[in-house]
């Protein structure tokens, strides 16, 4: 038996199940689905983005509606257009197989007379902006006086974003007996005070801890001069060669100074904020999902409603004013069981607000220094040298070979290599060697130097080892792993960083010779791991700093006199600027990220 029918699911919506490729229920489906079914009631239901809550009231709702009715039974009200549009067309997957069920999406920027027909016509379902439905009622376009069931999906979302008067006004139209469905990833007070007003004895399930964050979401922070915040996200991105990431703004106008850098830089970039045409969203949304753009800046409202599947990190180019939007950015990642990682770059005098997030979302970040330049360059070569290995060979090449060979005949098997790889090598290293060191700043220092280019690090040893986020490890799980297999201290292994084919990781020299012989060893699900001694450093030495001991609140919000500029919530002027590059960096290497699936038990 399916395990969705096990849930009490019937036999239409376990089929469109099957077609789907839906096998196990997440958290939130496992709770929700029986209980929704079960009986009319009311519900509150906590859960991060991205952990399946569209099925989790989609399946009940469409199982409980009467299709052979052509009135409006349900409503469902979502912040954006994208998220409007996503979950109509998942109730539409979901109803495949129930036939005379419709679904109409209802939001800005399309014509409103078109929806209004396509209701009129007979819509079991709606799904709608909040703007947009009041604009409806306002008209008389729409009737939703006699409906049973009303979901408010990302209801914290829709209340940041200031809708908070156009639903009290929407569920006052609505009946008093209807079932109401509250799903929120937090619970911040405007949303349990709609929970109290029109809500009866609704009951609660919680995936997780409230206001906290994804267990898949690991959380770092680089401290560094505002002047040098953008060259810190391009060494960032040249460090993850896989990336495919969003990266926050605060501001309209950093958000597109930031992408225009991107892009003059070489990445694969583009800006997303609220002064484009919903034309020029609508495509920017379109490569981002089909990964032409590696990198998609923008800012908080912009982004509501983003639902983008296999996204690598989060970074935040400036900490928002409140937590719970950086909650809700660092659930851009991490999604459906899959590692992330939310990345914040941070001045000096922003660090009390690490503090306040830890507090809230439970979570302890890791602080990290930017990678050196030398660091780059040897990820960036072993990078390359796992892509050559992995490619795929198209024999439509083969007839060029005779040629080529003709081209390469007098160089040896090793010239031949070095020259390949030194084709991106030579771009990256180059570049570092120009420009300032930023791998000195942390919380405690800030200086700045030129690359020394010379490695290493009094008393410790880096390593390379060959496995990484391919193998289902993120840099704590990576680090709990060595632990463990070598039987160190919790502070003896340090500064660890995953890539996708490979990984970094320090500890002090004493250990060298066992971390040697024990690792290289062992073999991993059949494959034979391998670890050598790295030729830097990775940050000289630079171990986690200790958190357990930290203050903080649960808001961002400063003492008074603090001085402007820090993007508090409720004063000052919003810190502006997208930093400065340095001189041109190398072009990257690849335009997008492969998508390869864990493989580690």
């Amino acid at each position: 038996m399916n395990k969705f029918e096990q849930l009490g699911l019937n036999e239409a919506l376990v089929k469109a199940v099957n077609d789907l490729g839906f096998e196990n229920p997440s958290e939130v489906q496992e709770k929700a689905i029986p209980l929704l079914l079960e009986k009319d009631t009311d519900m509150v239901a906590l859960a991060q983005t991205g952990t399946g809550k569209t099925a989790a009231f989609g399946f009940p709702l469409i199982q409980k509606l009467d299709p052979e009715s052509r009135n409006t039974q349900a409503l469902i009200l979502s912040p954006t257009r994208e998220l409007c549009l996503q979950i109509t067309n998942e109730i539409k997957l979901y109803s495949k197989y129930v036939k005379g069920l419709h679904t109409v999406a209802v939001y800005g920027g399309a014509s409103i007379n078109d929806q209004a027909r396509e209701i009129k016509r007979g819509a079991q379902i709606i799904v709608a902006t909040p703007g947009r439905m009041q604009d409806m009622i306002n008209r008389g376009l729409v009737d939703i006086s006699k409906i049973d069931f009303c979901v408010l999906d990302e209801a914290d979302e829709m209340l940041n974003m200031g809708f908070y008067d156009d639903i009290v006004s929407i569920l006052s139209t609505t009946p008093d007996e209807k079932s109401t469905w509250l799903f929120s990833a937090t619970m911040p007070q405007e949303v349990a005070r709609i929970a109290r007003e029109f809500m009866r004895k609704p009951l609660e399930i919680t995936v997780g801890h409230k206001n906290s964050g994804s267990s898949t979401v690991s959380h770092e922070f680089y401290v560094v001069a505002g002047r040098d915040r953008y060259e810190a996200l391009k060494r960032l991105a040249d460090a993850n060669p896989d990336i495919f990431s969003v990266v926050f703004c605060r501001t309209k106008r950093d958000t597109q100074a930031v992408a225009e850098k991107l892009i003059e830089d070489g990445y694969n970039a583009a800006a997303l904020h609220g002064d484009l045409s919903q034309a020029q969203r609508d495509g920017v949304m379109k490569s981002f999902r089909g990964r032409q753009i590696q990198m998609l800046v923008a800012t908080d409202v912009a982004a509501r409603g983003i639902d983008v599947d296999n996204v690598t990190h989060v970074i935040n180019y400036q900490l928002p004013d409140d937590i719970e939007t950086y909650n809700h950015r660092s659930g851009r990642t991490g999604r459906a069981g899959k590692l992330g990682t939310s990345i914040v770059i941070v001045a000096k005098s922003d660090i009390r607000k690490i503090h306040a997030i830890e507090k809230t979302i439970k979570q302890k970040f890791e602080e990290k220094t930017i990678p050196s330049g030398i660091e780059i360059c040897e990820i960036q070569l072993l990078h390359l040298a796992n892509k050559i290995h992995d490619v795929e060979v198209d024999h439509e090449i083969d007839s060029y070979l005779p040629a080529i060979y003709e081209v390469m005949k007098d160089l040896s098997k090793e010239e031949l290599i070095k020259k390949m790889v030194s084709v991106e090598f030579n771009r990256f290293l180059n570049y570092y060697k120009k420009n300032k060191d930023l791998s000195t700043q942390k919380a405690g220092t800030a200086d700045t130097r030129r690359e020394s280019f010379s490695g290493g690090g009094d008393g410790a040893v880096r390593y390379f080892i060959n496995i990484g986020s391919r193998d289902d490890f993120d840099w704590m799980s990576l680090k709990d792993f060595l632990r463990d297999t070598l039987g160190l201290g919790r502070d003896d292994i340090f500064k660890v960083d995953v890539k996708e084919g490979f990984s970094f990781f320090n500890t002090d020299a004493e250990h060298a010779d066992m971390v040697m012989n024990t690792l290289n060893s062992m073999h991993l699900e059949g494959r034979r791991l391998n670890v050598e001694v790295s030729k830097n450093d990775g940050g000289r030495n630079d171990r986690r700093r200790d958190h357990n001991n930290r203050g903080g609140g649960g808001n961002f919000g400063g003492p008074r006199g603090e001085r402007r500029g820090e993007g508090f919530k409720g004063g000052g002027r919003r810190e502006g600027g997208s930093g400065s590059g340095s001189g041109r960096p190398p072009r990257r290497s690849d335009s997008a990220p492969r998508d390869r699936k864990p493989r580690r038990g």
